[in-house]
């Protein structure tokens, strides 16, 4: 089946990247997994992998070229030679205009559009957990705004604009496709604030009719409208298909107590859940215990459950390191000195380091010996996963145990923030100490390796 390529999104703010190369040519065969383009963003340049099997055909974006986020540049088709017609835009997103949505008069205010973001390269939609500021408050950048659910994660997502939130356009518990509009952030106080859900969006966009010259409609919000990303789709809060909407918080609390959030559901109590349902949780009784058997303390069970360490870094040293090492060293490859930062501070001596970065991986072998120039990719099975998200807006992550250790760093103001997170039996109290201790002091300065 042919899969359409599109202009990823790898920042919250992004709504547009270049596309630098095509690593693969039209016609050419490619495999899951394969490099296939590069995207520059003013943030990053990163090389972007295939997500299907088959051919590249329908190349629609040259190298050079800004395209924005959502829109389609290509696709994967089952051979070489299809010629069908180029593949269909994605549907915009809703734009607001001066109309009231059905079962309400007020009109969407102006502002900026804050869009669901693609926090991993096969994510399509993430589900609203819950929205931490209410419309009309006050919001910095580096805020948190909201916290979405995708098939991997529940993370937090910072504004990543200064201003009033002026609309909220998505309700808890309903799924917004990557590129979606859920809100509107506008430079001054509003004068109106407006609370909508995706459902009443979608009534109102297919309610209205189409102008007669589409090109000629203004647009108020950005991206502009004729080429946002695919529309927001509602959905009901999915509790009965398996998941289970909550805080990162509350997620990691449940986790290292060895709570079952699924209780909360079966107990009848409403979706997304936060802080304070943790003394409900805690108060359930067990449900594998015969009735009068007291309850053993769910705290037993938690050192035997997962591991998560912090730490902080007041500085990021890596960046100019890694450029100093291209530029002296030619050592061109960031991803290899990242993986042989944390390859050498690994207690139990070389390994396989993975490094990740929007859905992307990639594996390298950090030898004996420990040399950053050594370190070589390799087709192997990681030993450890190193996430890195510091060009992303995510500020913190609670995914839990996985089933290998994970490094994941995020940005923290001027510095960083690294996160070790292992599961039972993958790694004891000291060793992990000891990894992220070694690993975080090397980023803060990363010539200290070569001592």
């Amino acid at each position: 089946m042919p899969h359409e390529v599109t202009m990823p999104q790898l920042g919250m703010t992004q709504d547009s990247g270049r596309l630098t190369q095509w690593l693969k040519q039209p016609g050419d065969k490619v495999a899951r997994g394969d490099l296939l383009f590069e995207v520059e963003t003013d943030k990053a340049t990163m090389e972007i992998e295939a997500q299907a099997d088959g051919f590249l055909t329908h190349v629609k974006a040259d190298e050079g070229a800004d395209i924005p986020v959502g829109k389609v540049i290509a696709r994967i088709s089952d051979t070489a030679s299809e010629t069908a017609d180029a593949p269909d835009e994605p549907a915009a997103a809703p734009t607001p205009e001066a109309e009231s949505a059905p079962g309400t008069d007020v009109a969407l205010p102006e502002g900026h559009a804050i869009t669901m973001p693609q926090l991993g390269m096969t994510q399509d939609s993430g589900v609203l957990v819950t929205w931490l500021k209410a419309p009309g408050d006050a919001v910095g950048a580096e805020d948190i705004l909201f916290e979405v659910e995708t098939d991997k994660s529940t993370m937090e997502v910072a504004a990543g604009h200064d201003g009033y939130l002026a609309a909220t356009l998505a309700e808890p518990g309903e799924a917004i496709a990557v590129g979606g509009m859920l809100a509107i952030m506008s430079p001054g106080p509003p004068s109106a604030p407006v609370a909508r859900s995706a459902a009443q969006m979608a009534a109102q966009m297919a309610a209205k009719p189409a102008p007669a010259d589409a090109k000629a409609a203004p647009a108020r919000v950005e991206p502009v409208a004729d080429e946002a990303p695919p529309a927001a789709t509602p959905q009901a809060v999915p509790g009965s298909e398996g998941r289970i909407l909550a805080s990162p918080k509350l997620r990691r609390i449940a986790l290292v107590e060895g709570l079952d959030l699924s209780r909360l559901v079966r107990a009848g109590h409403p979706q997304p859940f936060h802080m304070r349902d943790l003394e409900i949780l805690r108060s359930l009784p067990d449900e594998t215990q015969p009735s009068g058997v007291q309850q053993t303390s769910p705290h037993v069970t938690a050192a035997a459950t997962a591991m998560r360490l912090t730490a902080k870094s007041e500085q990021d040293g890596f960046a100019a390191f890694a450029r100093w090492a291209g530029e002296t060293h030619g050592l061109a490859d960031a991803d290899a000195l990242l993986a042989g930062l944390a390859g050498a501070s690994l207690p139990g001596g070389p390994g396989i380091v993975a490094v990740e970065r929007f859905g992307a991986r990639r594996a390298f072998l950090v030898p004996q010996d420990r040399r950053l120039s050594a370190a070589t990719p390799s087709d192997a099975a990681p030993t450890l996963i190193l996430r890195d998200l510091r060009t992303s807006a995510v500020e913190s992550v609670a995914i839990g145990a996985e089933a290998l250790p994970v490094i994941t760093i995020t940005r923290q103001g001027a510095g960083l923030s690294i996160t070790l997170e292992c599961g039972p039996g993958q790694m004891d109290g000291p060793a992990a100490i000891a990894l992220l201790d070694a690993f975080a002091g090397r980023l803060r300065e990363p010539l200290r390796h070569l001592l």
